[in-house]
């Protein structure tokens, strides 16, 4: 955190403002990781921002806020789930950074418990990934759930059943058991994994943890059961009979009965040897297979857990003690400028090779000009200020252990020569003018399908598994026909068989190619020139329009002829066809103004025609009309839904004939407001739109 002001010299406006930001980072922070699996910040940084917070907090504790991030666990649940309420919570643990701090935990414990004697505790690997609740009930089991915000989870109940080394019967168990632990993917599974992703053209994980989350929170179960997830058993939660008196026995129980659990937990006496095993393991971290960010401690006897309890989000009879995060310095070689699928310049860092934490380093993100040049994207300086040069000694680490990032610059190795970092303002490949438009954390290059590595990109985009998925043309085949001037947007796919005509020859004289591969590429190609409404519009590669906003879009407009219609005929801000793009529950104003641009860019429109002559779009059926109190009516949900999830909500007003809007407006019949509804509800309430509560929604739409 850079250059942040001493805890003791803050006023009390200034501890207000800070705690303030704190909140709104961290929870931030919180989304991105727990409920999105797609961390914005590294673990270092987070920890800083949480020790920061805690520090404010025990020096002016009438200053804590009500929404602290100190008593929250987890984050916000994921829509598309229904909710477990959990019978015991799943809290989060207390971190431990520094040797003193394991001391001073064991000490309060001692002095808790008025202890004399050696106390014993266990030590275990912390693993990085998701944790997961599973509830047996005469053996069987019954229900799945994730953490979410440690009272609620999420039910995974199907996804989990795929997940191998996870007993789905118990033999011997309690009559009713809910076993906890950690859902992870090993290194080589992932490797494994973003291979496979990267040759059906879909999105690669930033690293192992995200993998497992992204894969256990499938809405399609046969998702999960194709990613090679595995299971370690740490604790439990509601059980019917105990499972030992001891933590490492229920450990030993929970292995009986089936479970996988670490290897590598010990039972301790006192903080000397818990730290020793502490060291052994980190010592074996990089050859461990799966990641660790820390060692759990616990107090082994589960009387004194009972006797010491919790705080208001943690168990006083645990810490996790982190590791540091891992660190190398190495002379950045170069920078390099990647154009992607929307324009967007990434700056990559070319190191020389340098091994952190057991994986040898060459590259590392830079993010964006303002991150080379010392600065966050609001402006405020990062690692003191100090921007990055070619030449530069950098100090390396792997955020979240996988994502190679740059910690910090050595200004005393800086190379006489060394010059500020010019970002560039052409594109690199093709010359067009590089924009950033106010608000944007990227430069974009302003050519778009004239840009080659546009062009490439948003091929890859169009042929990728959730778009048209054409068998046969992957991203390396993509990359050789375009160089070769074969292809240079989509519609030229469905021209290749003409254009080569019916003896595939010069498809068949290309290495790795030959007379069958060709015909079943051709054949591959013609099963997609019929392809769902939905396919076409996430596969035209248009910023901000992602799988869930094209069915949004598919569903509301139910055909091609329409949906083109209202585009070409939007403008950006006003009129009626932009009023009904935006209405749209799940379409904000920038995903619209993106489509509408896209429509209106002479380039961009005659690329969409030339592509849709060769396409048979299929229509979005309408569902038939049914006898309903909301057929036909306009409704919006805002608030929390504590019976149902949003997406089910969502689903049940649109079964029943409705239509989900995203924003109130005079042309809405109905608002479902929960707790924490905010502008929404005024707006309704303005307007006089009729305004209910869950309990009336679910009544009011019975058992339909």
């Amino acid at each position: 955190m850079p250059d942040a002001k001493p805890v003791d010299q803050l006023s009390e406006a200034e501890v207000r403002q800070e705690l303030a930001r704190l909140a709104e980072a961290l929870g931030a922070a919180n989304t991105a990781y727990h409920t999105l699996d797609a961390p914005e910040i590294d673990d270092a940084s987070y920890d800083a921002l949480k020790q920061r917070n805690r520090a404010i907090e025990a020096r002016f504790p009438d200053l804590t806020r009500a929404d602290s991030p100190s008593e929250q666990v987890g984050g916000a649940l994921a829509e598309g789930f229904a909710k477990v309420r959990h019978e015991v919570r799943m809290l989060s643990l207390e971190n431990a950074f520094e040797v003193a701090e394991v001391d001073d935990w064991a000490e309060r414990i001692r002095k808790f418990l008025g202890h004399v004697g050696d106390l014993g505790f266990t030590a275990e690997p912390k693993i990085d990934g998701l944790s997961l609740s599973l509830r047996y009930e005469k053996g069987k089991l019954v229900q799945a759930a994730t953490r979410g915000d440690g009272e609620t989870g999420e039910n995974v109940t199907e996804n989990a059943r795929t997940i191998a080394d996870l007993p789905k019967e118990l033999e011997g168990a309690p009559e009713i058991l809910e076993v906890r632990g950690e859902v992870y993917m090993t290194h080589a599974d992932f490797a494994a994994l973003n291979e496979r992703q990267q040759a059906a053209n879909a999105r690669s994980f930033a690293n192992p943890r995200n993998a497992a989350a992204g894969s256990l929170r499938q809405l399609d179960p046969a998702i999960t059961a194709a990613r090679p997830l595995h299971f370690f058993a740490y604790a439990w939660g509601a059980h019917s009979e105990p499972l030992a008196e001891t933590q490492h026995g229920a450990i030993a129980r929970l292995k009986a009965l089936g479970f996988s659990t670490n290897p590598l937990t010990r039972l301790c006496t006192g903080p000397e040897e818990l730290l020793a095993h502490y060291a052994e393991i980190e010592q074996q971290r990089a050859t461990l297979g799966y990641d660790i960010d820390g060692v759990v401690y616990k107090v082994d006897d589960l009387a004194l857990q009972r006797r010491l309890g919790f705080r208001s989000s943690t168990p006083r009879w645990a810490i996790a003690h982190k590791f540091a995060a891992q660190l190398a310095w190495t002379v950045l070689e170069d920078i390099d400028i990647q154009v992607g699928r929307t324009g967007a310049l990434s700056p990559v860092a070319r190191l020389k090779p340098v091994t952190v934490g057991g994986v040898v380093v060459q590259n590392a993100t830079l993010h964006n000009e303002d991150y080379i040049a010392g600065r966050d994207s609001k402006g405020q300086e990062i690692r003191g200020g100090k921007d990055i040069r070619i030449g530069d000694w950098v100090q390396v680490y792997r955020a979240g252990d996988v994502i190679p990032k740059i910690a910090d610059v050595d200004l005393e190795k800086r190379p006489a020569g060394a010059v500020p970092y010019a970002f560039p303002t052409l594109c690199p490949d093709c010359g067009s003018e590089a924009v950033r438009e106010p608000g944007d954390a990227v430069r974009r290059c302003s050519g778009g399908l004239i840009c080659p590595a546009q062009a490439v990109e948003r091929l890859k985009h169009f042929v990728s598994r959730n778009a048209f998925d054409i068998e046969g043309l992957g991203a390396k085949q993509v990359e050789a026909f375009y160089k070769d001037g074969w292809i240079r947007q989509p519609a030229d796919i469905f021209t290749l068989r003409d254009r080569f005509g019916s003896g595939l020859q010069q498809l068949q004289n290309r290495e790795g190619w030959g007379k069958k591969s060709a015909e079943n590429l051709f054949a591959a190609i013609e099963e997609k020139r019929r392809i769902p409404l939905n396919r076409l519009i996430f596969a035209l590669g248009i910023r901000h329009v992602g799988e869930s906003s094209a069915a949004l879009l598919a569903t509301h407009y139910t055909s091609w002829q329409a949906f083109e219609a209202a585009m070409t005929g939007a403008e950006v801000g006003q009129g009626a066809a932009w009023e009904d793009l935006i209405s749209i529950d799940g379409v904000g104003a920038v995903l619209a103004a993106s489509l509408v641009t896209a429509f209106h860019q002479e380039a961009e429109r005659g690329a969409i025609d030339a592509l849709v002559a060769h396409l048979t779009v299929e229509d979005v059926t309408r569902r038939a009309p049914v006898n309903s109190a909301v057929a036909g009516k306009t409704v919006v949900f805002t608030g929390t839904l504590e019976k149902m999830s949003r997406a089910e909500a969502k689903a049940r007003a649109e079964a029943l004939g409705a239509k989900v809007a995203g924003s109130v407006s005079a042309k809405t019949d109905l608002v479902v407001a929960g707790p924490g509804a905010g502008s929404k509800a005024k707006q309704a309430e303005a307007l006089g739109v009729e305004m209910i509560d869950e309990d009336a929604w679910i009544a009011l739409i019975g058992d339909a």
